[in-house]
């Protein structure tokens, strides 16, 4: 005898509608209408958040990011890695959505190993990101989120190129990319020069991607270093963000340390002649004037 004779029990209507689950192959989208226009009008919007930088000095391309990777107000990984090696003279930060960058940077991977077996040689930094914006264009209003900075080094020297997932592509000095990168911007419009040293440009990243941490709240972790010189890039450190940024703020502000040593080079003006015993003037006058207040003053 059958489990169901003893049991008197019935197999659920398939046919029927489910309180949990859709009917199979029907999907979650009312019928008539197309499913991605649908989903990018009614669908849920995941907050995505980050900071990433790069920028270029004498010495090559920094790039650093933080660590925690989250989705709305979940963080699902503190200690992710944000910056992508391509190949040895050519990384990028990835700010979006994961799964978006990582598989572009492996078409990217593939696309340029493939170039170069055909030509002998790496493309050129440009090259690389002309060929990822092209290839991302196609798929522009499909919700592909992808914003990246291109950091690299080729014939032409240091290289920097930004690219986003709509097709854009700029080239420039300073990028910073992600929710945090308005703060960043701020520390970097503050420190950046073009002929900075190494260790200038560390600690510059660092306390950039240090004080984005602090005040974006989808920011945080630690602090990904990384170099690309002529040579090939090098991971140089990772840093508790927490612990950065304890430390930043127990170092000298840099203005309070130009203001002493500019004092220290050109002391103050000697006082003027004809002051007071005491060496200032009366309250209300002017070297030169007659005496009396301004305001009494006639002409």
């Amino acid at each position: 005898m059958a489990l169901q004779d003893v049991c008197k029990w019935q197999a659920p209507d398939t046919q029927g509608l489910s309180p949990h689950l859709p009917p199979a192959g029907g999907g979650a989208v009312p019928r008539g209408c197309d499913p991605q226009t649908f989903l990018r009008t009614h669908g849920p919007r995941l907050a995505h958040g980050t900071t990433t930088l790069a920028f270029r000095f004498r010495h090559g391309v920094i790039a650093a990011a933080d660590t925690r990777s989250s989705c709305s107000n979940y963080v699902a990984c503190p200690a992710s890695r944000k910056v992508i090696p391509v190949h040895q003279h050519l990384l990028g930060t990835t700010s979006g959505t994961s799964a978006d960058c990582t598989t572009w940077y492996r078409v990217l991977q593939r696309e340029l190993r493939l170039r170069a077996l055909r030509e002998g040689r790496l493309p050129s930094v440009a090259s690389a990101a002309k060929l990822l914006s092209t290839m991302m264009s196609r798929y522009r209003g499909l919700d592909l989120c992808v914003a990246t900075a291109l950091c690299g080094w080729d014939r032409s020297g240091p290289a920097l190129f930004y690219v986003y997932s709509d097709g854009t592509r700029l080239q420039g000095d300073v990028f910073s990319v992600g929710s945090g990168s308005p703060y960043a911007y701020g520390v970097l419009d503050r420190g950046y020069r073009y002929d900075m040293t190494t260790q200038e440009a560390y600690a510059l990243a660092r306390r950039a991607v240090a004080h984005a941490t602090h005040r974006d709240a989808y920011s945080g972790g630690s602090v990904d270093l990384f170099h690309v010189r002529e040579s090939g890039w090098e991971y140089v450190s990772r840093n508790d963000a927490c612990v950065l940024y304890s430390e930043l703020q127990k170092l000298p502000e840099p203005e309070k340390q130009e203001e002493k040593e500019a004092s220290r080079a050109h002391p103050g003006p000697a006082t003027p002649h004809g002051a007071g015993d005491g060496g200032e003037l009366p309250v209300g006058h002017l070297p030169g004037d007659s005496g009396l207040p301004a305001e009494a003053e006639t002409p």
